[in-house]
């Protein structure tokens, strides 16, 4: 085997890595995300704040430092928080997490 292919397999484990640690984190997210909204149903308080949301996107953009671009970051915030909405709605009509 040459010491590419060995470097190819070693990138691609850790880049595995990451993709799980991503995906456990999204559950995570999810989670606190479900009970949040339980929460504020419980107090009558709506579940999506826009405010909030502009403002997550505004303090990530200033974290960021790179490579991911404030276009890519915007992106994917806003597919994370269409993602998190629709899997938390699911979530609450079984009555789960």
């Amino acid at each position: 085997m040459s010491p590419a292919d060995e470097h190819v397999r070693e990138v691609r484990r850790q880049i595995s890595d990451v993709d799980r640690s991503l995906v456990e984190l999204v559950n995570k997210r999810l989670r606190l995300v479900a009970q949040l909204k339980r929460y504020k149903d419980e107090h009558g308080i709506g579940f999506v704040d826009l405010a909030r949301e502009e403002w997550m996107l505004s303090y990530l953009q200033r974290a960021n430092s790179g490579p991911l671009s404030a276009e890519g970051l915007e992106s994917l915030y806003h597919e994370l928080l269409a993602l998190t909405k629709q899997e938390v709605l699911t979530l609450d009509g079984r009555n789960q997490v």
